[in-house]
């Protein structure tokens, strides 16, 4: 299996949550309309104050959703089997 990177979208505050549900949203969108819908997104919640949107990327794909998306940041996914 390839390496995975988690491309992450932090937000901070009293709205993080709607705030990270509503870019999940975005994603999806962003997914369908690039056929790539079988990718997987999600949100975390870190804290009350602090929920990331994140979605997962083929490491050799990186490069190309982080320049169309702009993620916050990004974490290497390490297989556990």
């Amino acid at each position: 299996m390839e390496e995975q990177i988690k491309l992450i979208w932090d937000f901070r505050g009293p709205n993080a949550k709607p705030t990270a549900e509503h870019h999940q949203l975005h994603l999806m969108d962003y997914l369908k309309m690039t056929n790539q819908s079988e990718m997987q997104t999600g949100v975390e919640e870190q804290n009350d104050a602090h929920v990331v949107a994140y979605m997962i990327v083929e490491k050799a794909q990186m490069k190309k959703y982080r320049d169309a998306l702009k993620p916050h940041r990004g974490q290497l996914i390490t297989s556990t089997s």
